[in-house]
């Protein structure tokens, strides 16, 4: 199993996309198509199957209307970071 899969940090900043998708009211067909990819992507992340790269992290929180930034961010005071 990848180490990325049970990193505490992972985690964090995944719940941090999930938020900021859900605080604007957007689903994860919403979002998936914003990127332009296809809904099992953003599915894929967001249990924690699929990895996310760098530049996919930006897409997304650019697709949700927040900065990478504000998403890094939150995961500082989350409880698993």
């Amino acid at each position: 199993m990848p180490a990325w899969v049970s990193s505490p940090i992972h985690r964090a900043i995944v719940e941090s996309l999930i938020r900021a998708r859900k605080a604007v009211g957007m689903t994860q067909r919403d979002v998936a198509t914003k990127m332009g990819k296809p809904p099992s992507f953003v599915a894929k992340v967001e249990t924690i199957e699929r990895n996310l790269s760098a530049f996919e992290l930006v897409e997304w929180a650019d697709a949700v209307g927040v900065s990478a930034v504000e998403v890094l961010a939150a995961i500082e005071t989350s409880p698993q970071a």
